[in-house]
């Protein structure tokens, strides 16, 4: 049994499903990442025990979005830079900002070219990761560009997905999404995720459980 120590004032503290153990893990500048916890919320970063941030938004990336993240965050952060509307040489100083700031490491998203992944391999010491969203998607390329991890967010296809990245590299990093069962996320573990990335509940759906509780002492 593993010695396990809390307080009285972080109860209620989130933990990621107990199943993400179960995987490989990837080891990042010799730090093993077995959960990716995907939010920018710094409170919910605060007070979950995954090992990892995924830090990716709807909106051009900022930098001082980033700055703020990693001054909050006491976990490792990957910051999304582009890849799609923001691209180019805009993304690779972004990521490079993103280098010098902490982050452990950059996520481009799905329409990113491979001459980018290049461009950013060539001015980064830390990890490009890919995301990949159907099974489409050019993983040879990908890879032959130096992508470092794939980031696998294909909704029910996920699981097929990793499998098809690791029929052709099976010795490449993959995070993928686990859903929102243990069963799912035991699936994309079983197809070769080395990591999972978890969705916690929201800032407000925590807070209303929170004032339910109270309510009922009314």
């Amino acid at each position: 049994m593993i010695p396990t120590i809390t307080g009285n004032l972080r109860k209620h503290f989130i933990t990621v499903p107990d199943e993400i153990n179960r995987c490989s893990g990837i080891k990042v500048f010799g730090q093993l990442l077995k959960s990716f916890v995907f939010s920018t919320d710094v409170a919910i970063i605060r007070n979950i025990n995954a090992d990892a941030v995924i830090a990716l938004y709807p909106f051009t990336p900022q930098p001082i979005i980033a700055h703020a993240l990693m001054l909050a965050a006491d976990k490792p952060v990957f910051c999304g830079v582009g890849g799609g509307v923001t691209s180019g040489k805009r993304s690779v100083e972004i990521a490079l900002d993103a280098e010098f700031q902490g982050a452990l490491g950059v996520i481009v998203n799905k329409p990113t070219p491979n001459e980018l992944i290049r461009k950013l391999k060539d001015k980064l010491e830390i990890p490009v990761v890919v995301t990949v969203v159907s099974m489409n998607d050019d993983i040879a390329g990908r890879l032959a560009a130096g992508t470092d991890i794939f980031n696998v967010s294909g909704a029910e296809k996920t699981a097929a997905i990793v499998r098809q990245i690791k029929a052709i590299d099976p010795g490449c990093a993959v995070i993928a999404t686990g859903g929102k069962t243990a069963e799912t996320i035991q699936e994309v573990i079983a197809a070769g995720a080395n990591a999972v990335s978890y969705t916690p509940p929201s800032s407000a759906e925590l807070v209303r459980n929170i004032m339910n509780e109270y309510r009922k002492e009314c």
